[in-house]
């Protein structure tokens, strides 16, 4: 069994790259968490829903429910980040990278992400990590009354979401390697 398919196709960048076995496992993998992380949309819905009704209908509110929204948000979009780069739904401005020849926008991509994108990500994932593990030796909640707890809970999706973001890169480099060992 190849390591790489013969099938491609130039997704949304314009770049065509073969799949290989680590990209197919990663991609599966990082859309999977994108489905579920969807779900989390739905919930923040049913949470604003429920908060308005509460606030409008009843003359309550609840810094909980509030907190919980902006939770929410923060975890699906972070979940996010790496299901949008996999997918290439991210903004690339390629002006002058479209007149360039197919080679030699392989040869971009792959100095893009050995040299911008895998260091940025891999700093802020272990830039991440120790403000994460104070806040969980802090056991840190909310400083408002009535807040939420466990703030170190989603301090943990920034890690989360950086190591998606380390593995789709590493995903991705894969595939544009593959790509330039093909001899033309």
């Amino acid at each position: 069994m190849s390591n790489t398919s013969t099938a491609t196709a130039a997704g949304p960048s314009g770049i065509a790259l073969p799949v290989t076995s680590f990209s197919r496992a990663v991609d599966r993998f990082v859309g999977w968490v994108g489905e579920m992380a969807s779900a989390l949309w739905l919930v923040l819905v049913l949470v604003i829903v429920v908060q308005v009704v509460a606030r409008y209908a009843f003359g309550t509110g609840s810094i909980a429910m509030e907190e919980l929204q902006w939770h929410l948000y923060a975890i699906g979009f972070m979940l996010g980040l790496s299901f949008t780069e996999m997918r290439e739904r991210n903004v690339r401005i390629d002006v002058l990278a479209e007149r360039f020849s197919p080679r030699k926008r392989l040869w971009i991509e792959l100095f893009g992400l050995l040299l911008l994108f895998l260091p940025f990500t891999m700093f802020v994932l272990w830039s991440a990590f120790p403000f994460f593990w104070s806040s969980y030796e802090l056991n840190e909640t909310s400083a408002a009354a009535g807040g939420l707890p466990y703030r170190w809970f989603l301090k943990s999706f920034i890690i989360t979401a950086f190591a998606l973001l380390v593995l789709v890169g590493l995903s991705r480099l894969t595939r544009v390697w593959a790509a330039l060992s093909v001899r033309h």
